[in-house]
């Protein structure tokens, strides 16, 4: 079930991820990590080449942005491609303390080793790789991400997954097996 203001959903992701995300990779893979260890959002979540993939967030993210619920700041990174900077015009405290400490968690995450994280756990929790079906979700995340998941980023990604597994949140995100 997908809620009727996604708009308003995102900024209060925002606002419990302590006011400001860069990046709308983070934002996906963040909120897709959220809900899987239960806490409320409701995005459906498909699977792209960054992994778990919400166009619902994304939408979300824009309106807020126009509704002046978030500010969007892009930026040009070195690389010469795009990045946003999402904030709260003003500062609000969260509304559920585990959900902040959780997402505050996740957002300092290394870019490259939470879309490594957030793309084992929808093999695992989605596809079945690893649960349902034959297979590890560690290795098929190095088999799609080859050169993401190399110099031990992949192995970064399990460790920094296996930390927010120790969070207290409604439910426990999937025990995954070892890369």
């Amino acid at each position: 079930m997908v809620r009727r203001d996604p708009h308003r959903v995102a900024a209060r992701i925002v606002r419990d991820a302590g006011g400001s995300v860069v990046g709308r990779t983070r934002m996906q893979k963040i909120t897709y990590l959220a809900q899987l260890a239960g806490f409320p959002a409701e995005f459906r979540f498909d699977y792209r080449h960054y992994g778990p993939f919400s166009e619902e967030l994304a939408t979300g993210l824009d309106i807020a942005s126009a509704l002046g619920e978030l500010t969007e700041e892009v930026r040009v990174s070195d690389w010469g491609g795009t990045y946003s900077i999402y904030r709260l015009p003003r500062e609000q405290p969260p509304a559920d303390p585990r959900r902040a400490a959780f997402l505050q968690k996740a957002k300092e995450i290394g870019a490259i080793e939470l879309e490594l994280a957030a793309t084992a756990a929808f093999l695992f929790a989605e596809e079945g790789i690893g649960r349902d079906k034959p297979g590890n979700p560690w290795h098929e995340t190095r088999a799609r991400k080859p050169q993401k998941a190399a110099e031990g980023r992949l192995e970064a990604a399990a460790t920094a997954y296996a930390d927010l597994r120790c969070l207290s949140t409604p439910k426990p995100l999937p025990e995954l097996p070892p890369p």
